[in-house]
């Protein structure tokens, strides 16, 4: 009798491929327990369906997106917060939320005062300076805070320049090893306290005179322009009180130009074009607007305080 081999060859793939033998073709002896099965799959739906609606389908997709990010800016406000307008964050957390009923305009009007004019867009970005294959931490390592003031834009003159000023000191007690989330967190609270009143930065006269306070030891070399002593002692006592350290008259010193700060320079040409250059150090009032922190190796500021409401603070 002839042995029929067939019956021990396995079938072929969908391909042609020969699935592995499970018994040996010439003497029939087993050599595996079962013949594998094969599952035909299902082959996927690559059709929308009938009555698809891309607006309700983008929206069903971008509201817990974008409201999710609404309630982390406004984490401030209490966790059983119900919609309101009594105060200016709950007004403004109010007009960021998408509502379900919202149309496309109100969608595209509440998206842009969120991510375009409180700057929740603009928040998370990472600002390089210098080399980003520097990674040696500077001043062996400690961490430094940053005091931002800008003039009021309704006080700026016709055609000139917005004045700011930026001062900062190091925490020279603290390391990027030593410092914490707890420590920055009681930093920005005391910054809140000496810096911001009725939720409004303080503010100061700059001017032409350099008032110099150099205390090293405790990380302070700060070098303030102001219009007279009486401005920036305030600012220089505040800053050395977020760290606790105690002023020191015979470390300040004051330099001051006998050049006029009030004078309109005259046109110069400057590109092909006739240009007024700025005026010697004028004499504006700044107000302070946020503070930061730069810890090293960490490529992305810390924000303390910030009263502009385009960053998100530790402290509010």
């Amino acid at each position: 009798m002839t042995q029929d081999y067939s019956k021990n060859v396995p079938p072929l793939t969908e391909t042609g491929n020969q699935l592995p033998l499970t018994s040996n073709v010439a003497t029939g002896d087993a050599l595996t327990h079962s013949t594998p099965t094969l599952t035909a799959a299902t082959p996927p739906e690559d059709a929308l369906p009938d009555n698809f609606d891309p607006f309700q389908h983008l929206k069903q997709t971008y509201f817990p997106q974008h409201n999710a990010a609404v309630a982390l800016y406004f984490n401030d406000l209490p966790t059983d917060w119900k919609p309101n307008i009594a105060t200016a964050r709950s007004s403004l957390k109010v007009a960021c939320t998408i509502t379900p009923d919202d149309n496309e305009l109100l969608i595209a009007m509440r998206h842009r005062l969120f991510w375009d004019l409180l700057g929740y867009g603009n928040s998370n970005l990472i600002v390089y300076n210098g080399s980003t294959n520097d990674i040696a931490p500077p001043v062996a390592g400690h961490p430094k805070v940053y005091f931002y003031f800008s003039q009021d834009i309704a006080s700026v003159p016709h055609g000139t320049a917005r004045l700011d000023a930026e001062y900062s000191f190091r925490l020279v007690k603290e390391t990027a090893a030593t410092y914490t989330k707890a420590k920055a967190t009681a930093l920005a609270t005391l910054i809140k306290e000496f810096f911001v009143v009725s939720g409004q930065g303080i503010q100061f006269a700059k001017g032409k005179n350099i008032y110099r306070y150099s205390d090293p030891m405790n990380g302070y070399r700060l070098m303030i322009y102001a219009h007279q002593e009486t401005d920036a002692l305030p600012v220089i006592q505040k800053m050395l009180e977020c760290t606790e350290t105690v002023y020191d008259e015979n470390k300040l010193t004051t330099h001051e130009p006998l050049r006029d700060n009030t004078v309109t320079p005259t046109e110069q040409l400057v590109y092909e074009k006739e240009i007024i250059p700025p005026k010697f150090r004028p004499t504006a009032n700044v107000r302070f607007r946020y503070a930061y922190l730069e810890i090293p190796l960490v490529k992305k500021p810390v924000y303390l305080v910030d009263t502009t409401s385009k960053h998100i603070p530790l402290v509010h």
